[in-house]
């Protein structure tokens, strides 16, 4: 297997005037292409740090993190977004699409950015949101959507630059039972082709679609394991 991302000896200290917060606490860890991870634990775990730090959205003050071949610790801003928009696909509880624009150009956002002309840009927008069940709804603005078509843009444009990883926060955060269940299966389906996902959640029956949960308590890694029997409802 391929090692998508490696962690050696990850940690995150911040200072709060005199307080000193070890945030992540030397994490060694390393996720394989095509696996599907869920990251667990409490508020204050490091969680959220260590999903960061994954996201190239944080840089660890210590240790060494290599994404896809490349290793991130140590580069600039500029070269760390390079990596955020090539190599990361982020979907987040709060969907972050622009209110003013349509589903097709919320989705191809990301291309512009990688320099991608207008028909590879309408053309591959077009490609995921067929792939995540929106193709009749293209034209639609935000408010036009549901809560949970507007985050099957979310992934659509998660998806959109061929991302080494897909990175969820909370993906379900902001849905009903029923439309989580819906996300959730789209996300298997996605892993299903071939993705890498990371999933950062605290609600165990989402936690449950991985097939690996690794916890997090205190900044360490509390346990990793593998989940013997993932939710399978594929779409």
């Amino acid at each position: 297997m391929t090692k998508i991302i490696e962690l050696k000896g990850i940690s995150k200290v911040y200072k709060m005037g005199v307080e000193t917060i070890h945030a992540l606490r030397s994490i060694t860890m390393s996720i394989e292409k095509n696996e599907y991870v869920a990251l667990m634990g409490p508020s204050g775990s490091g969680k959220s740090t260590l999903m960061n730090v994954l996201g190239c959205l944080d840089t660890p003050t210590a240790g060494e993190y290599i994404l896809n071949n490349i290793g991130v610790d140590k580069m600039s801003d500029n070269e760390l977004a390079e990596v955020r928009n090539k190599q990361i696909g982020f979907v987040f509880q709060t969907f972050n699409l622009l209110p003013r624009s349509t589903a097709l150009d919320n989705v191809s956002l990301p291309l512009i950015y990688s320099g991608a002309d207008k028909k590879t840009r309408k053309q591959r927008g077009e490609e995921v949101l067929n792939q995540v069940g929106l193709g009749g709804r293209m034209e639609h603005k935000p408010s036009e959507l549901s809560g949970g078509q507007r985050q099957r843009v979310a992934v659509a444009r998660a998806l959109v630059n061929h991302p080494a990883i897909i990175l969820a926060d909370e993906p379900t955060g902001n849905l009903d039972t029923k439309t989580s269940i819906e996300i959730m299966g789209l996300f298997n389906d996605i892993h299903k082709k071939g993705n890498t996902i990371v999933l950062v959640t605290h609600e165990e029956d989402i936690a449950r679609y991985a097939h690996r949960i690794i916890r997090l308590k205190d900044g360490n890694i509390e346990s990793d394991q593998v989940n013997e029997n993932p939710v399978m409802n594929f779409l």
